[in-house]
């Protein structure tokens, strides 16, 4: 079998795909990753497949997101519908379209916010599956903001109208993402076929200096991959370096790929500082995290029952946020990091009440009971002959 899988730029993205791409190929399937150009040293750094294409326009991207960058709610139909759709899918179609006519896949499998990848695929007659990375209820929900925009793109590659989404809405969906994340009050109306990541079976690896020891505890601080690339570096991470100063505590802090960690010195002895760490390796270490509330983070951090403080900044992070906090898994600190104190008092909260693991590991208890992605590739079969037959 022959599996496109496409996705946009950042680790946030692209991230949710690579324990299904090992999957497939452990299972003997040919895969390619189809990614921005911007992305080939994140694809090959997992040895993967790379079929590179355009790189979205940078500057009209750059002013929409610093329009939003404040907003109170995930500002969904602009992201989603102006940059997600009308460029950067605009940008990737022609290299997609070309990759499914050369590599002939017999399914193209996207991340869900990557929308050119269906729509090659539609042209071309090939079955389309979904990779979900955030709250699929909390999207469908605003997907009637954003169905235009992907109409309009559909009209523009010469692909029949869907006005009301139903290609878009009506895609089978593999996640990660446990059901106790999504909200109950708005429920997926295609409920995604749900799996949990398999056990890391690396081997050979040396044991980082900040993972020697089990006292004090270790509290894990990421951003993410974009934060890094905002005005927001190094504030928001000096600002949390300096909530957690005098706690008795070691303190983790990663920068991402392409920021330059020396920007955070001087640091305590008891903060180490790294770029980018497969969060993998972090989670059997840490004692509780700190992050933005990605949703891929705060999965794997669900998975490992670590409890978590978090502070959303932008995107779909306030509906993360929101749901750790309901679950009792973690903290929720609202309004950016305008108050150190509040962080600081969240980290030895968390530390402190043991509530706050056993909400965590109740969560990862649930998430065990997931079939494991090894499976999906048996699902994925399915998937691509249900579609066929509806098509016949």
């Amino acid at each position: 079998m022959r599996i496109l899988m496409t996705t946009k730029s950042g680790a946030g993205h692209f991230g949710p795909l690579i324990p299904f791409a090992h999957a497939f190929r452990h299972a003997g399937a040919d895969v390619l990753i189809a990614a921005p150009r911007g992305a080939a040293a994140m694809v090959r750094s997992e040895g993967l497949s790379l079929w590179a294409f355009d790189d979205p326009p940078d500057g009209e991207r750059d002013a929409i997101f610093a329009e939003v960058r404040d907003a109170k709610q995930p500002p969904a139909a602009r992201v989603v519908g102006d940059v997600f759709a009308r460029i950067d899918a605009r940008a990737a179609y022609p290299g997609l379209f070309t990759a499914c006519q050369v590599w002939r896949p017999d399914v193209v499998i996207s991340e869900i916010t990557e929308f050119a990848g269906p729509l090659a695929a539609e042209a071309m007659g090939v079955p389309s599956i979904a990779i979900g990375i955030s709250q699929q209820g909390k999207l469908d929900q605003v997907a009637s903001d954003f169905v235009g925009a992907i109409d309009d793109l559909r009209a523009h590659f010469g692909l029949a109208r869907d006005p009301a989404g139903q290609r878009f809405r009506g895609r089978p969906m593999l996640t990660l993402m446990p059901a106790a994340l999504e909200d109950p009050l708005t429920p997926p109306s295609l409920p995604p076929l749900r799996f949990r990541e398999g056990a890391d079976t690396r081997v050979g690896r040396r044991t980082p200096r900040w993972a020697t020891g089990d006292e004090p505890p270790l509290v894990y601080v990421t951003f993410g991959s974009m934060t890094p690339l905002s005005d927001r570096y190094p504030g928001v991470y000096r600002e949390t370096i300096d909530a957690l100063a005098g706690l008795p505590i070691r303190v983790l802090v990663t920068v991402g790929r392409d920021a330059d960690p020396a920007r955070l010195e001087p640091v305590p002895a008891n903060v180490h500082l790294g770029r980018w760490v497969p969060q993998n390796e972090v989670m059997p270490h840490a004692a509780a995290m700190i992050c933005h509330g990605g949703s891929g983070t705060v999965t794997m951090g669900l998975a490992a029952g670590i409890p978590m403080v978090v502070v959303p900044l932008f995107a779909d992070q306030p509906w993360n946020a929101e749901r750790v906090a309901a679950l009792g898994a973690g903290i929720a600190v609202q309004g950016g990091m305008d108050s150190a104190a509040a962080v600081g008092e969240a980290v030895r909260r968390v530390l402190r009440e043991p509530s706050y693991r056993e909400a965590a590991e109740g969560v990862a208890a649930e998430m065990r009971a997931l079939p494991p992605v090894d499976a999906a590739i048996h699902v994925v079969r399915d998937l691509i002959a249900a579609i066929e037959r509806r098509a016949a």
